[in-house]
């Protein structure tokens, strides 16, 4: 597949033929949402807790005699169906954790790449920098090669990009991603991927 790159400016400089296995691979809907169901239950933590009755202070003694007082008979009063009695079926720290091989999260970030790619939303330009770092130059930028459109900026490296790092953190529809941390839920959340040349090289030696 052969696409464009701009500069800066959002002026055509060239074109480059994107490697054919990472974004003309077979789409697969159900590997991408496996992918991201799998990524967004590893992110929880898991740490919600509530009291049982036994772990619920008071009811050392019965409420009342079993007979005689024309009551319900009771046997404590940090029952479930007590005011402040514990809690039935409810939910206690747990692991949310899911399994996925290595091979089929690549295959997902492989397809997921790939619907961007048949869409148009790929935007590569030749180099990614800033004459300072100025929020206001990298907004600018963005318009230029992405419209009003929410942007997902892939970098090889965070050393040779601080400036526009820094430029991009208060932009609300922009993130800046290492290229090695790619993963579904950043790729399906935001309608386009801006690459610069290098980090076409960082994706395709992780995915190729």
């Amino acid at each position: 597949m052969v696409v464009d790159v701009f500069n800066m400016e959002g002026q055509k400089v060239s074109t480059v033929d994107l490697p054919a296995g990472i974004f003309e691979a077979p789409i697969s809907v159900d590997l991408m949402h496996q992918a991201y169901v799998r990524q967004m239950a590893n992110a929880r933590l898991g740490t919600h807790d509530t009291k049982v009755r036994s772990e619920v202070s008071g009811g050392g003694r019965k409420p009342w005699r079993q007979k005689g007082t024309g009551r319900a008979r009771q046997g404590s009063i940090r029952a479930a169906h007590w005011k402040g009695g514990g809690r039935v079926h409810t939910p206690h720290p747990r692991s949310y954790a899911q399994s996925m091989p290595l091979k089929m999260r690549r295959a997902a970030l492989r397809s997921a790449l790939s619907v961007k790619a048949a869409e148009a939303s790929l935007v590569l330009v030749d180099e990614l920098k800033l004459a300072e770092p100025k929020t206001r130059l990298m907004a600018t930028a963005l318009s230029r090669l992405a419209g009003d459109s929410s942007v997902l900026i892939l970098i090889p490296e965070k050393e040779a990009y601080e400036g526009v790092i820094r430029s991009t953190n208060n932009l609300p529809d922009a993130k800046i991603l290492l290229a090695s941390y790619l993963n579904i839920r950043d790729l399906l959340a935001f309608d386009k991927v801006l690459l610069p040349m290098s980090a076409l090289d960082s994706i395709s030696a992780h995915l190729g």
